[in-house]
């Protein structure tokens, strides 16, 4: 019994100290955000359904509706498991230009980024919590092809992403 609540000490201490790890607030990221936080907050984004295809990059953020991960057929399965009980999604943009972009989340949740059937992995990232409108930033090298934004593992049925050529 005493191992038990050693155990569940230790995994509470843990659990805790990755807690305590991670950034809180807007100053804490690493680089500039103001620029995404306004897209991701402004008042005019569009509202896509998952699945929606884009012609061309978004002038501003969106919104993506999601659904169960069973439901959202994503074109390719995510890199990390959904849990049970989070949402999944998924846009595509047609006609991208070639460059660095950032890619940024209203709140929490996996992203796989998939362009000509492989997952592109970020240049960089950055991620705080409390920070109103904005959770986490990646910045991608993007080439002139159709790319897709998958979003898994997110606790609200919808988030705002912004895909913004990175300054």
């Amino acid at each position: 019994m005493r191992t038990l609540t050693f155990l569940a000490a230790l995994s509470l201490s843990a659990t805790s100290a990755l807690a305590a790890d991670e950034p809180s607030g807007c100053d804490k990221f690493k680089w500039p955000i103001e620029r995404e936080r306004t897209a991701l907050t402004a008042p005019d984004r569009t509202k896509l359904a998952s699945g929606a295809e884009q012609a061309a990059l978004p002038a501003s953020a969106i919104t993506l509706g999601l659904v169960a991960p069973a439901e959202a057929k994503l074109p390719t399965p995510p890199e990390r498991a959904p849990k049970d009980g989070t949402f999944a999604g998924f846009t595509s943009i047609k006609a991208p230009k070639a460059g660095l972009y950032t890619v940024s989340l209203s709140s929490g949740a996996w992203v796989d980024v998939v362009q000509d059937g492989h997952f592109l992995k970020p240049v960089a990232f950055s991620g705080a919590t409390d920070c109103d409108g904005i959770r986490k930033t990646m910045k991608y090298e993007l080439s002139a092809q159709p790319f897709v934004v998958q979003i898994s593992g997110a606790k609200d049925n919808s988030l705002s992403i912004a895909i913004l050529p990175a300054q």
